[in-house]
């Protein structure tokens, strides 16, 4: 895994998501992904009050802190590296997130279309 290389859903290089809390399945504030990572949590999304029930209701409570762990409980308006899937089964049940496309990474592409990721951009 080496960040310096990887590029996000523009093409160009890939930007933190989040470090508070600090998100990514590696744990680095970055959406890369490994042979580890089964889930393939790419899509860097702020989360939304209807995305965490949406989440909850398929079997992953992403609200709730996970004791024993340095999972926090996610909060609306925290940052978090998704599954590229969930994301997308959240675009087709109207409840998807919004998106920073810059620290999306590219791998997203295999999952979900750009014109999708790009018309739920976090708009600055």
């Amino acid at each position: 895994m080496d960040t310096n290389t990887d590029q996000n859903v523009l093409g160009t290089e890939l930007q933190t998501c989040c470090t508070a809390p600090m998100t990514g399945f590696f744990r680095t504030g970055v959406c890369v992904t490994g042979p580890q990572d089964r889930g393939t949590h790419v899509v860097c999304a702020q989360v939304t009050a209807e995305f965490l029930t949406f989440t909850k209701s398929q079997g992953n409570d992403l609200s709730a802190p996970v004791p024993g762990s340095s999972f926090p409980g996610l909060n609306p308006g925290d940052k978090w590296c998704l599954c590229a899937s969930r994301w997308k089964e959240a675009l087709e049940a109207g409840v998807a997130p919004p998106v920073d496309l810059a620290a999306t990474h590219s791998t997203a592409l295999k999952y979900v279309s750009l014109a999708d990721l790009q018309q739920h951009a976090i708009s600055s």
